[in-house]
């Protein structure tokens, strides 16, 4: 009857620490994930100016990213179940306050600390995924919960701003984060004890885990470059704004269906074999925009891309745990996600503008792609991490 009893609050242990990673991780990414209808927004209600809308954006993200660095810093030190009580009350209250702002710049220090507190969020949700048994199913679920949001805002707040204007996202951002308080005490305590076993105490581990780490923003910079210019690439195969926001829009799905797929084809089959044929399906994808695609073939290959870019993505971080469950490798991840989907914008937009076409931001899209699927899988450690079960 003891021995019962444990497995149940095992269980139950288990179910609400992936709803708090999944929850969590899905919440603080809102208005980066919803940026076509809060910057169409901005500009109606606010009046500002494209670059003073980039600017916010920009904000939003390098806040997420550089929450990294105190991160090193306090990820050994402080207990993960506070730090995430402590960061989502932050998170809760600059929301609050950016309804009262009345100036560009006090809302643009408020999506700071907002921004900063959802990064802080992000790092104890990537490094308490890496402690569970199946990292591959919980990042899958981590990606899709995110993607799902998305899907949802963009669906639903052009409709609430119509009515209540700008502060409606915000005032949703704050319950649905006071709602998940509770859920804070499901995180661990903190990272566990490094054991003689763990991947980054073998020989030439630091390596391994640069590439890993490197594979990640090689990733990043690839699919930044390709899907930000994705819609001008369309318009410049003669394809139709039209048509080519409903290819988009369909995209968002199969981005779901991929996220999913991860989730439960990570813990079943070969990890390597997955990431070789996720890999080859997303360089393939880039392949098939080149030239002048015509409709059926620039869906084919948009569809495809989101599928396999948010299939990929669990499987290189399961990756990255197999390395480092105490969450300094996943913390790195954090920032490089942020610099890469800085960098390949700005390279892919100058590449097109002194190539005078898409073919060479393309072909260098599907070598970067090929790159980080070598460095991942140089990455991998000989023997394999036991991981705490969760």
């Amino acid at each position: 009857m003891h021995t019962q009893k444990i497995e149940v609050s095992t269980d139950s242990l288990s179910w609400a620490r992936l709803a708090a990673i999944v929850l969590f991780a899905a919440i603080t990414p809102t208005i980066l994930m919803t940026a076509p209808a809060v910057a169409a927004q901005l500009a109606s209600q606010w009046h500002l100016s494209p670059s003073h809308i980039g600017d916010l954006f920009s904000v939003e993200l390098g806040a997420m990213s550089l929450a990294t660095l105190p991160a090193f810093w306090w990820l050994k030190r402080v207990n993960w179940r506070r730090a995430a009580l402590v960061a989502a009350v932050a998170f809760i209250s600059a929301n609050l306050l950016s309804m009262l702002a009345d100036t560009y710049t006090v809302l643009l220090a408020l999506r700071f600390a907002s921004a900063l507190a959802g990064g802080s969020l992000m790092i104890i949700c990537l490094a308490s995924a890496a402690t569970t048994a199946n990292p591959s199913r919980v990042y899958g679920l981590w990606v899709m919960g995110q993607l799902v949001v998305g899907a949802i805002g963009l669906a639903v707040l052009p409709s609430l701003f119509e009515r209540y204007g700008l502060n409606a996202c915000y005032l949703i951002l704050a319950v649905l984060m006071a709602l998940l308080l509770p859920l804070a005490r499901s995180f661990p305590c903190g990272s566990p004890p490094p054991r003689v076993t763990d991947a980054l105490s073998l020989p030439g581990s630091r390596w391994k885990a640069a590439l890993g780490v490197g594979a990640v923003l090689a990733f990043y910079v690839s699919l930044g470059g390709v899907w930000t210019f994705i819609g001008a690439l369309g318009a410049g195969a003669g394809i139709s704004p039209q048509h080519t926001g409903q290819v988009l829009a369909v995209a968002t799905m199969m981005g779901i269906v991929g996220a999913a797929s991860a989730s439960l084809m990570g813990p079943r089959l070969p990890r390597v074999a997955l990431l070789l044929v996720g890999y080859a399906l997303m360089a393939a994808a880039v392949v098939l925009l080149l030239g002048q695609p015509a409709l059926l073939r620039f869906a084919l290959a948009a569809l495809l891309f989101k599928f396999t870019w948010t299939f990929i993505l669990p499987l290189v971080l399961a990756c990255l745990a197999d390395l480092d469950h105490s969450g300094k490798l996943m913390n790195a991840s954090n920032l490089v996600i942020g610099g890469g989907l800085a960098i390949g914008p700005a390279i892919a937009g100058r590449l097109i503008e002194t190539s005078g076409g898409f073919t060479a931001l393309l072909l260098g899209g599907a070598a970067i792609t090929l790159l980080s699927l070598g460095m991942i899988l140089g990455s991998r450690p000989q023997t394999p991490t036991e991981l705490e079960p969760v």
